[in-house]
């Protein structure tokens, strides 16, 4: 199955992924969690709303947690390079016959509230409320010191539509997975700022949001994370891992928050700045795609993702076998 050819001079420049914003049941549960556990710094909160960023980043926040019934995720925000790239992207929604508005966004300037064509609700800014550098302020140091956010990953019930899409808004695909036969995409890792994604996708049952992803510094911070877990009271929210991807190369670990959100902490991927770099091909059985060392993923990776708000979840275009842990 052929990927798109990379679209170098896209319609408008995205950045980099920047935010995501989540529904939380119970505020004080996920304080606790993001912060004081993963290490995330507060930046704001009210009875209803928390902020939080990483130590690297000096925009006012990469998480925003939203007080609400149930668990999902309302918007995955990204930033574009200049005031003008907003109106080049509303241009290029509308004419596709997608929604777009600009939105009053607390903290961040002119926002174009958006969707890609399968329903995964996305927004784009450029201007960020910034905020002093901690990134030195060790004293602040704490859980896995996460240093920036990373990256998206969806489930899509049609990972080819999802990578046409991407690929005409200028991502370029890294890394990818066929079906057995050859014929359709099962997943693919496509990024805007020169690591392996910004964006992945995954076939299931879709759209949803499997996880979002955080640098941190060392594979040791991991290690120092599920110490800190297993000691006061989550390890129950230890889903997989510690291991180290085949594809990526990246040292990982997946827990889950107290609303069942899935979150990885991710370190040593490697650089894809070049227009020309190459994807690399992964067979769906190959048991080093998921974990370099062969240890396959738990049933609960394949099934189980966060509803994105107002959009309907839809079965999967066809039907693959990756291999599961029994």
């Amino acid at each position: 199955m052929p990927i798109p050819a990379p679209v170098l001079a896209p319609p408008f420049h995205v950045v980099r992924l920047n935010h995501v914003v989540l529904t939380v049941t119970d505020l004080a549960a996920a304080r606790a969690f993001w912060s004081d556990t993963l290490g995330l710094q507060v930046t704001g909160e009210s009875e209803d709303r928390l902020y939080l960023r990483a130590m690297e980043e000096r925009g006012h926040h990469c998480v925003v947690l939203e007080r609400g019934g149930a668990p999902g995720a309302r918007v995955l925000g990204f930033k574009v390079y200049a005031e003008e790239d907003l109106d080049r992207a509303e241009a290029f929604f509308r004419a596709r016959g997608l929604p777009a508005a600009f939105a009053e966004v607390p903290h961040q300037g002119r926002t174009l509230r958006t969707s890609d064509p399968l329903g995964v609700p996305l927004e784009f800014y450029f201007a960020m409320e910034k905020l002093p550098s901690i990134h030195q302020a060790y004293a602040l140091y704490r859980g896995v010191k996460p240093l920036r956010i990373d990256h998206f990953n969806c489930f899509s019930d049609d990972v080819d539509a999802s990578v046409a899409f991407y690929t005409a808004i200028g991502f370029r695909t890294t890394e990818y997975t066929e079906n057995e036969d050859r014929t359709r995409l099962w997943a693919a890792w496509m990024h805007r700022k020169g690591g392996v994604h910004d964006m992945a996708f995954t076939h299931g049952v879709g759209p949803r949001l499997h996880h979002v992803a955080f640098w941190v510094p060392t594979p040791m911070a991991i290690i120092d994370l599920l110490d800190l877990m297993a000691t006061t009271g989550y390890v129950g929210n230890i889903e997989r891992g510690p291991g180290r991807h085949g594809i990526s190369n990246a040292f990982f670990l997946y827990v889950r928050d107290p609303d069942g959100h899935r979150i990885e902490l991710y370190c040593s991927d490697y650089q894809t700045i070049d227009p020309d770099h190459e994807p690399i091909r992964w067979d769906l059985r190959d048991p080093r795609r998921q974990t370099l060392w062969g240890a396959p993923a738990p049933r609960t990776w394949f099934e189980e993702g966060t509803a994105f708000a107002g959009t309907p979840a839809r079965a999967p275009s066809y039907q693959a076998s990756p291999i599961i842990a029994a």
